[in-house]
């Protein structure tokens, strides 16, 4: 990737921090609604949501990060995200205390990610951006669920369609 590519990222918090999803995986936020629970599956797997007549899969990313549960606000909402499943395209859902707004940075504005210091998994993170002296942590949402987490994703939706 070269040092001027820009790109957009959609910001979100979660406690006190924030992160970011490249706009490209992100399909689009909805606010909470009823989440359907499903036996046997991880703490962190809230249930499915009917999306337009699809059960689309909703994960909690605080229970997901090992971070404290919060209570659901009036601001807590659902990104509906792009992710690849054995080459095919699923729609998950990822819940967060709040989304905040959609922001361009270049490529040379991303460093690595840190070796430690973050509570979140090195692999989960793409890269540290900055906004207003704000460090923001850039997921890459293919890396958060592991294949056998995706795979779980993936057999629910079969049930539920």
């Amino acid at each position: 990737m070269s040092d001027n590519t820009t790109l957009q990222y959609l910001t979100f918090g979660l406690g006190e921090e924030v992160f970011a999803l490249e706009t490209g995986s992100v399909r689009e936020v909805i606010e909470l609604v009823s989440v359907t629970r499903i036996p046997k599956t991880p703490a962190y797997m809230r249930g499915v949501i009917n999306l337009r007549g699809h059960a689309v899969p909703v994960v909690d990313l605080r229970i997901k990060f090992d971070m404290p549960t919060a209570q659901d606000t009036v601001n807590t909402c659902i990104i509906i995200v792009d992710v690849e499943v054995e080459g095919e395209n699923c729609y998950m859902g990822a819940i967060v205390d709040s989304v905040r707004e959609v922001f361009e940075m270049t490529s040379d504005q991303i460093n690595p990610p840190p070796r430690m210091g973050t509570a979140i998994r090195a692999d989960f993170i793409r890269g540290m951006g900055k906004q207003n002296e704000e460090f923001i942590m850039i997921l890459d949402i293919g890396r958060v669920f592991s294949p056998e987490e995706l795979q779980v994703l993936r057999s629910t939706e079969e049930l539920e369609a």
